[in-house]
């Protein structure tokens, strides 16, 4: 997981094509450690998703320009378009079926 640390960086990220993936947090939030790490672990199922951190404590404007309003948030990109979006209580599960399915189509579509 690369570090983002300013807002044009996440646009320009969120623009790609294929699969973003970004995990917002702060270092204070012991909760957010825990998810983010179960988090790296899942997306070693999918080597298509490029993955990002950003740090809010160093890029605060992202929080209200993206309109994160708790942490841990997650956010998954496709081509541009969001398709994800979880924050605070983070189901891994919940979170896993709902990245595998467009995944899993986009790998048929190739």
């Amino acid at each position: 997981m690369k570090e983002l640390h300013d807002m044009e960086s996440i646009q320009k990220q969120m623009e790609e094509k294929g699969f973003q993936f970004f995990y917002f947090s702060r270092p204070a939030c012991g909760v957010c450690g825990a998810i983010k790490e179960k988090a790296l672990s899942m997306l070693t199922d999918y080597p298509g998703i490029k993955s990002w951190y950003v740090n809010l404590d160093l890029v605060p404007e992202a929080a209200g320009q993206l309109s994160l309003f708790t942490i841990p948030a997650i956010l998954l990109y496709s081509d541009g378009h969001e398709l994800v979006r979880e924050a605070r209580y983070i189901s891994m599960d919940d979170l896993e079926a709902k990245i595998a399915r467009p995944y899993a189509l986009s790998a048929m579509g190739e």
